[in-house]
């Protein structure tokens, strides 16, 4: 399958540089794919759309302020981080600027010494593994000296105050991020509280969210693609909820993310396993699944993975129909553009 294939055209004027002011009031497309037909509404609408005794799944997962500006010890030279993902106690995959700076065992400094970090070995295309030094909670100096690692096509990658609100959902819980679950930006404590009253069950699961998910494809055949494995955990509780659910009530994943979760650790049964574990799952047109009934997504990068797994559970065609659909409507794109449903 071609890469060429997800690619459109999208105006930069339609990529959302911000939120809407009230999370649940962003554009709600949703399409049907048994009847092919495509309506609009607003996502604090969703209720609409769900019957009494359907899963709700969300990502609890937390970004963390993964981006960190320090010095190098020996010279003084600037460096800049991203923090990716922990490999071990204390050791984390990073992605440094500029790369040429950093040298094995020459220690980086952060906020005067408070964090020093001692680069270990160069995994190529920018990414180290770093060993990180600190006395008390990491995730406590984070969130004092690191700032939020929004998307390059927000504001070319510079956050705002803003953004350590609204670039995490409302049910942000367990830290390790460094992109937010999109998908799930758009709830609020208010929605919530009518989908349970309407007999919804809601659940949550985690994945942290890797920066693959800002990565294009580069590769000319989609199938050619390797995704960045990504650390999970689904609860027992969760999946019981999920497997003890009755027949016709669906399963609605919020986001592309725990989607791959859910499919991860779902037999062909669609009976959905507790654990915990890595994940590379790509997902793209042809696969079959096997838990998932509903997707609840936002409109994503050309070229992108995200797109590729939405094509899979949408259809191709039927989704770049919507695409060019919701680009005629001015519908906004991206992390904190709007969202969609699929039936």
């Amino acid at each position: 399958m071609k890469t060429a294939d997800f690619e459109y055209f999208l105006p930069e004027e339609l990529i959302a540089q911000k939120p809407v002011p009230v999370r649940d009031e962003s554009r709600l497309m949703v399409l049907d794919r048994k009847r092919r037909v495509i309506t609009h509404t607003v996502f604090k609408n969703l209720c609409n759309f769900l019957s009494e005794g359907d899963v709700i799944v969300v990502n609890n997962t937390r970004v963390i302020p993964a981006r960190l500006s320090g010095v190098k010890e020996e010279t003084g030279g600037r460096i800049e981080i991203l923090l990716l993902r922990e490999r071990e106690k204390n050791l984390w995959e990073v992605l440094s600027r500029p790369e040429r700076r950093v040298r094995a065992g020459k220690r980086i400094s952060f906020d005067g010494g408070r964090l020093k970090a001692v680069p270990e070995e160069r995994l190529g295309r920018g990414r180290w593994v770093f060993t990180l030094e600190y006395s008390g909670n990491l995730y406590d100096i984070l969130d004092e000296i690191g700032e939020t690692p929004i998307p390059p096509y927000i504001r070319k990658g510079k956050s705002e105050e803003l953004d350590r609100e609204r670039y995490q959902t409302v049910y942000a819980k367990n830290p390790g991020a460094v992109a937010a679950p999109t998908a799930g930006l758009h709830f609020t404590g208010r929605l919530f509280e009518e989908i349970e009253k309407k007999g919804v069950r809601i659940i949550a699961v985690t994945i942290h969210t890797g920066a693959g998910t800002f990565s294009p494809i580069v590769e000319d055949k989609v199938e050619n693609h390797a995704m960045d494995s990504e650390f999970y955990e689904i609860g027992k509780s969760a999946s019981s909820v999920i497997n003890e659910r009755m027949p016709g009530n669906r399963v609605f994943a919020v986001g592309t993310t725990t989607t791959r979760v859910l499919e991860t650790m779902s037999g062909e049964d669609g009976r959905v396993k507790a654990g915990r574990g890595w994940t590379d799952l790509f997902i793209y047109p042809g696969y079959s699944f096997k838990v998932v009934d509903s997707l609840i997504t936002n409109f994503h990068f050309p070229l992108s993975t995200p797109i590729v797994l939405t094509s899979a559970f949408s259809g191709r065609d039927f989704l770049l129909e919507a695409y060019r659909e919701a680009i005629e409507k001015k519908y906004r794109f991206c992390s904190y553009g709007d969202a969609m449903l699929i039936l």
